[in-house]
């Protein structure tokens, strides 16, 4: 008999800025288990990264680090131009700002995962992809690392001796190469709950997902990423929580296997 199969469902949170609101991170919280929390480039601030962290403290979800590029008015989602330096320097900055908040309210850090364009740049950049895992390693070296399942960033941390977590989606569609369909595209959003949660329990019972191309391809889920300011993110958590269960998939962060 197979084993059980074991999953971590993390959300992006700690999203809102000033006076601006961003995400349901309070409904979210209880069908999370782990929290990616904006460290102020894309988006957050102080205050906010303070009342996101004691939310996920509350609910005991594992608290992870969300660098981003620094672009708010494009909510970190738009390309740029950076060095394998910039990506280190950024990544490191970033670090260390939530990881006091995580300190000063008592927590410990679990995991670090890049947001938006820079997560998606160094999916495909190895030389991006290895800065940002030097960060880890040379910051925090017991910190997992999240990335996009089978790319350059899961390789760089695997390669470094971090431990690393290949992450798949819920509401976004993905390509022949296991990349996602980029934003730009009307194809790229799933908006369907039932689309969704039929993709997430073949990718991770089955280990395999459907591309925009009509075929195949195998994947790897250690962690799935709600969107939390997604305008279905409250519908697809507990939907998702719920078919997870039924399926007699344990929900857990850090079950994810050390690389050394």
């Amino acid at each position: 008999m197979p084993p059980t199969p074991t999953v971590d469902l993390n959300c992006d949170m700690g999203e809102s800025f000033g006076a601006w609101t961003i995400g349901n991170d309070a409904a979210l919280m209880p069908f999370i288990t782990s929290a990616n929390i904006a460290c102020g480039f894309h988006a957050g601030d102080p205050a906010v990264m303070k009342q996101t962290v004691r939310l996920a403290l509350r609910h005991k979800v594992a608290i992870g680090a969300h660098p981003g590029l620094p672009d708010l008015v494009g909510f970190g989602r738009r390309d740029m131009a950076i060095s394998a330096e910039e990506a280190f320097d950024m990544t490191v900055y970033q670090l260390g700002a939530i990881t006091a908040v995580v300190r000063a309210e008592g927590g410990q850090l679990h995991h670090l995962k890049p947001h938006g364009a820079l997560y998606n740049m160094a999916a495909t950049n190895a030389a991006l992809a290895e800065a940002i895992a030097e960060a880890v390693y040379k910051v925090q070296p017991e910190l997992t690392l999240y990335g996009l399942a089978n790319s350059e960033l899961t390789k760089a941390g695997e390669k470094i001796g971090l431990k690393t977590a290949h992450e798949v989606f819920i509401d976004r569609t993905y390509q022949a190469s296991g990349t996602l369909t980029p934003r730009r595209q009307p194809d790229a959003l799933i908006t369907s709950a039932d689309a969704a949660i039929a993709q997430v329990l073949r990718m991770v019972q089955e280990g395999r997902v459907h591309t925009q191309q009509g075929t195949d391809v195998a994947i790897r889920a250690d962690t799935v990423c709600l969107h939390g300011d997604g305008a279905h993110a409250l519908e697809f958590a507990e939907r998702l929580h719920g078919a997870l269960r039924q399926a007699c998939v344990t929900l857990q962060a850090g079950h994810f296997a050390s690389s050394k």
